[in-house]
């Protein structure tokens, strides 16, 4: 074909040196209706079964495997209550919102009930699969009819001492309406007959999430491990919860419900209006259940109109209900069936200065790349913030931390030391809000200040300032981060910290607090880029100036790196540059809404998301400036911010710019292009929307970035030791 090509996988996931292929021509496809954008939901579904697929990657250990399954299956429970339940919400109230790609939210839940029934069924060829390999390997899943004399003894005395007081049978009649069941509650429905007078009990036994879901037997021959699930030891002794009836018939099910919250729009005591939600959560609607295959009839009957639920919201499930469980499999006796350790560096230049943090980023600006870099540098700069008595202010952002933050810690212990401190906690962070409440209520009694921000917009941004007497000045120490201030995912969550003592990025931090503590507009930022009020202008205008490069016969080009892309605005100005001669290559992990390698519409533009060993999580934006990329007059970013509409419309969020010479070369020609050039971990999107990887047996001698970053030290952080031995991937033109 003259004009283009036919669809055909393209499987060149190296988009450092390989040119982007020719555009395809879809015949059926109009690329000025709705048509041109792919859909949210479906494309998220896409985004899980790539996790799905790391379970059946060979390359990994087995273990790690099982975990990949496990995380798919949360996830999957995540998108029902909250994804899913929304779109329910509009088909009930009548809310006939379009998505971007025209589809109405009626078809949208049928798309999705299409696709997740499928995933659902290849978790359970998976979990299949695994299982058996997991015996050859020495841990053994045992079925009920398996246990031997000894196993039955075990685990009558472990079900009598750690099981039984925790149990509590809820009859089903007249007399004992039927029980709130919480979400992803896990409960065993029984068909019991009395043997004295064959009368008839309904009964349901929840499982407590308290108790382990694997009990553990006895080991076998050569040490194996044998393990059987919880339910499968209440089918073993329910004699000893229902002593004199028969069972006749007995099913597994598992509720999911709606876990998104509503707010009152004028709250007075927004801590106060977020418990009363939290509560309102645990009741809510049941989105979906699963339902062990091959139920009793009649039993499945009273379930569902006790739930009041049809059988089209039910998903019958011949194998494991709650996937997610498997987490608990990562045994820790089994190091040998996991990653390999790795323990993260600690830069140079921060070991140059004896650990003195401030010392380190007053010498030029630092990058930290997490989790090949470790975390505690953070960490240890609020700590020690919190006892330098030079340090007179901190300022701080929390969407998401640990229980036991050391962050927090470090937060109060500052306040307590008589400094101010401003602590800013997002209430709204889904699924964290009780923990963020407990957190804010501890920096109070510290005597912190703790504000919590917009009622109607959630403060995404990570920011961190700490202000410090040096003579006669106050000099402003600033971080910026691409991921959370939590010390446990930032060790399998990539992402950036950036930390300078630059005065016009730190007054720029500053009055963004301003605005989220005080409501007052920042005007005048030198350097920084927020959303709502500004970033999205920034986003387009920088994308428009590609455009003009191309058009003044200068190169354009354009990285970027983010975890989603569904704005719509967003994907029309990308397909504009493309038509316009811009090259696009974007790293999107999640969900995106832009078709590429579509002639007339996307030609210039290529896509690939990255799922490995950790979790793709910062955002990097490069644009060429009219040199192309790498160049060392490029404009490089990096962002809080995912480019969908909740997060340039309404959160907090920050673009920082980065001009330090080492700093843009590492976010650049390191980072960035290990990114573009995997070979091992990518998928590339097609413009039909499927994904290709590159299945070739011969991965092992391909590049793979996670590996990359493991095996090599990072450019900023070199300090005295020099960066001569840090290999850069992409070598700038010299501009």
């Amino acid at each position: 074909m003259k004009d283009g090509v036919t669809q055909t996988p393209s499987v060149q996931p190296d988009f450092l040196h390989n040119p982007v292929p020719k555009p395809v021509v879809l015949p059926d496809l109009d690329i000025t209706s709705p048509q041109r954008f792919f859909n949210r939901e479906i494309s998220w579904l896409k985004f899980n079964t790539r996790v799905l697929e790391e379970a059946q990657n060979p390359r990994l250990p087995l273990l790690e495997r099982v975990k990949m399954l496990s995380i798919s299956g949360a996830n999957l429970d995540e998108f029902y209550t909250v994804r899913v339940a929304g779109l329910r919400e509009m088909v009930r109230n009548k809310i006939v919102r379009l998505a971007l790609d025209g589809k109405s939210p009626q078809q949208q839940l049928d798309a999705i009930d299409v696709d997740a029934r499928a995933l659902m069924q290849t978790q359970q060829d998976v979990w299949s699969h695994l299982r058996e390999q997991m015996k050859q390997r020495g841990i053994d899943i045992v079925q009920r009819d398996e246990l031997t004399c000894q196993d039955r003894s075990h685990l009558k005395q472990v079900f009598v001492e750690q099981i039984f007081p925790v149990l509590t049978p809820l009859a089903i009649d007249p007399a004992h309406p039927f029980p709130f069941i919480p979400n992803t509650g896990l409960t065993l429905a029984l068909e019991l007959r009395r043997k004295s007078d064959k009368r008839v009990l309904k009964s349901l036994l929840p499982i407590p999430a308290q108790v382990q879901r694997f009990v553990k037997l006895s080991d076998g021959l050569s040490g194996k491990q044998r393990l059987l699930m919880l339910e499968d030891v209440l089918l073993e002794f329910l004699d000893q919860l229902f002593p004199g009836y028969a069972v006749e018939g007995h099913c597994l099910f598992r509720l999911l419900r709606d876990s998104d919250l509503e707010l009152e729009d004028e709250a007075e005591d927004l801590v106060r209006e977020f418990e009363t939600a939290l509560k309102r959560r645990r009741r809510g609607e049941v989105i979906r259940m699963t339902l062990s295959k091959g139920a009793p009839k009649e039993l499945t009957n009273v379930i569902l109109a006790s739930l009041g639920l049809r059988m089209s919201d039910v998903i019958e499930v011949d194998g494991l209900l709650g996937v997610s469980d498997l987490q608990v499999l990562i045994l820790d006796n089994r190091r040998d069936l996991q990653w390999q350790r790795f323990k993260p560096r600690v830069p140079e230049r921060v070991q140059d200065f004896d650990s003195d943090i401030f010392a380190a980023i007053g010498q030029k600006d630092m990058l930290l790349h997490h989790p090949y870099e470790t975390f505690d540098i953070v960490v240890e700069f609020l700590n020690q913030a919190a006892r330098d008595p030079n340090v007179v202010a901190i300022k701080q952002t929390l969407y998401r931390t640990s229980n036991e933050s050391p962050i927090v810690e470090a937060l109060c212990e500052a306040a307590e030391n008589g400094k101010s401190v401003t602590a800013l906690v997002e209430l709204k962070a889904r699924f964290d809000e009780a923990a963020n409440i407990r957190q804010s209520r501890r920096l109070e009694r510290a005597g912190a200040h703790v504000v919590y921000g917009f009622l109607d917009l959630k403060t995404h941004a990570k920011l961190s300032t700490v202000v410090r007497r040096e003579g006669e000045t106050l000099r402003t120490y600033t971080h910026f981060g691409t991921g959370n201030y939590h010390p446990i995912t930032a060790q399998f969550y990539t992402d950036l910290s950036f930390f300078t003592c630059d005065s016009s990025l730190g007054r720029d931090a500053t009055k963004v607090f301003n605005f989220i503590s005080g409501y007052v507009t920042p005007k005048g930022l030198n350097k920084l880029s927020v959303s709502p009020l500004f970033l999205k202008r920034d986003l387009l205008a920088m994308i428009q100036s590609e455009i003009d490069a191309v058009a003044g016969e200068k190169i354009g080009m354009i990285w970027a790196k983010v975890n989603a892309l569904i704005d719509g605005d967003v994907i029309d100005a990308l397909y504009q540059a493309s038509q316009a001669g811009v090259q696009i290559d974007l790293v999107v992990r999640g969900i995106c809404g832009l078709r590429p390698g579509i002639k007339g519409l996307s030609d210039n533009i290529r896509v690939k998301s990255v799922v490995g060993r950790f979790l793709e999580h910062s955002r990097i934006l490069c644009f060429g400036n009219g040199y192309g990329l790498p160049s060392k007059r490029a404009k490089v970013f990096m962002s809080s911010a995912d480019w969908m509409g909740r997060n340039l419309k309404r959160r907090v969020e920050s673009l920082v710019p980065i001009t330090n010479e080492t700093v843009h070369a590492q976010i650049m020609s390191q980072i960035m292009a290990a990114n573009l050039a995997d070979q091992v971990n990518s998928w590339v999107l097609q413009s039909d929307g499927s994904y290709v990887r590159d299945l070739d047996p011969s991965n092992g001698a391909k590049f793979n970035c996670h590996k990359f970053f493991m095996e090599n030290p990072s450019l900023s952080g070199r300090g005295s030791v020099g960066a001569r031995d840090v290999p850069k991937l992409a070598h700038s033109n010299g501009n």
